[in-house]
């Protein structure tokens, strides 16, 4: 997914002519609640309707990462395009309630948004509190084996939103480190192999630091 991302921020960021442009990179520890999994598999016996366990393995590889590139207008107020591979694995007691052998996103939910910051210049010990928000879509490998098919391939798979709030801390010029709250919500809708598909909303809550470099 880097691939497909990396040449998007070369075109943005040029495109930010003299603004000041922030490039940043974060990891850190995410997690998902359960949500609702429907699987429809016409004309067969194994259509399922169920509530999925989910587990982050934040640090598991690939691990939980992002990189955002924003353009600040002024002072306060930015635009920008942020990639976020998040992930989830359904539990154990989930696969096997459900007699699954895979039920996972995770080569990433990659969720993919152009968002909107607003951001308070120094506002105590040299901290820029921040809060930001943007819609775009999820591209997730949907992994899903329930014995008709093994599907594992990367999908555009529904819209996405993501919400973040924050703060960074100036070390150089040029040079920053943030630390933030993002959570992302993104309706999924898959095509299964074999047959019929997967859906399931799926809510991520990370708590991230980063890194950003000025120009």
């Amino acid at each position: 997914m880097f691939r497909l991302v990396a040449p998007l921020l070369l075109i943005f960021v040029p495109a930010f002519g003299q603004a000041e442009v922030e490039l940043s990179f974060y990891g850190g520890v995410q997690e998902a609640p359960h949500s609702n999994v429907t699987v429809d598999r016409p004309g067969t016996a194994s259509d399922r309707d169920f509530t999925a366990g989910w587990e982050g393995n934040s640090f598991d590889a690939p691990p939980h990462y992002g990189l955002r590139a924003t353009w600040w207008r002024d002072d306060d107020l930015g635009f920008g395009l942020d990639f976020n591979h998040t992930k989830v694995y359904a539990d154990d007691g989930t696969l096997a309630d459900e007699g699954l052998d895979t039920l996972e996103f995770t080569d990433g939910l990659n969720i993919l948004t152009l968002n909107a910051y607003r951001r308070f210049p120094d506002a105590a010990y040299g901290l820029t509190p921040y809060v930001g928000g943007g819609l775009g879509v999820a591209v997730p490998r949907v992994e899903y084996d329930d014995g008709q098919g093994r599907t594992d391939e990367y999908q555009l798979t529904g819209p996405a939103v993501a919400l973040m709030a924050g703060a960074s801390y100036e070390v150089t010029d040029s040079v920053s480190v943030f630390g933030e709250y993002k959570g992302t919500y993104s309706q999924n809708e898959a095509d299964l192999v074999g047959g019929g598909t997967l859906e399931s909303d799926i809510v991520t809550n990370a708590l991230n630091l980063g890194v950003s470099f000025n120009f």
